[in-house]
């Protein structure tokens, strides 16, 4: 679906009851009018037959508005009604409106594994993900969110083990997104119970989708500054 071509710059929602020294800036959330890092917002458009639309990708042409990467603020932001707002025109939020968001956040972190699998930067298998952990290899590390407790138990133990031995800041985090009929269902054969993402522009932007999703669904900050912040094997 195509933006509303009124426009070419994002805009911030401003109402009346800002204060005049509030300064504008093109990442401020609409619902908490605070500024913040760009890879913590989530953009949305206007599409021409008025409906808000995502834009995860932050392509679609048009007038953009940008909320805090949580579920409760974009929820709060369709029960104000602050894309009407934003857009400074009447604008129809469907009520699901989170629950798409959530749904797209999964679509991309899903193809961003298979994208990382292809480049080998993505493994899959408790072993596999075992020995990528212990070597220093692995920058992220997924469980389905129903694996055996064991299974995660002995791969927590591999990243405490990493830690200790190099003395790193962050531990490498652990995501816990999606049940093993889910993974089944947006990865099909690519499914795993335990996987890994490998240090690696790919395997660094599987790690960058995981942690925007789990901010999404738990809101604050992500389990680690970034992949940057973690020592290199």
């Amino acid at each position: 679906m195509i933006a509303d071509g009124n426009g070419s710059n994002d805009v911030d929602a401003m109402d009346d009851q800002w204060p005049d020294d509030f300064v504008v800036n093109d990442r401020t959330c609409i619902v908490t009018r605070e500024a913040t890092d760009p890879s913590r917002l989530i953009r949305f458009v206007r599409a021409p037959d008025g409906s808000v639309v995502p834009d995860l990708k932050r392509q679609l042409p048009g007038r953009g508005c940008w909320i805090s990467a949580e579920r409760e603020l974009v929820d709060r932001a369709v029960k104000r009604k602050l894309f009407s707002r934003a857009f400074k025109s009447e604008t129809k939020a469907a009520d699901d409106l989170g629950a798409l968001v959530d749904r797209l956040l999964v679509a991309d972190l899903a193809g961003m594994m298979n994208m990382a699998r292809k480049a080998g930067q993505f493994v899959s298998g408790a072993m596999k993900v075992d020995a990528a952990v212990r070597s220093g290899a692995a920058v992220g590390v997924f469980h389905a969110s129903d694996a055996a407790a064991d299974g995660v138990r002995k791969i927590d133990q591999a990243r405490k083990a990493w830690k200790f031995g190099t003395d790193a800041e962050h531990d490498i985090p652990a995501f816990l997104l999606l049940t093993g009929a889910e993974l089944d269902e947006v990865m099909g054969e690519n499914a795993f119970i335990h996987a890994c993402a490998l240090a690696g522009q790919a395997g660094e932007g599987v790690v960058k989708r995981a942690n925007l999703l789990e901010q999404y669904r738990k809101g604050g900050l992500p389990q680690t500054k970034g992949v940057v912040d973690m020592p290199k094997p």
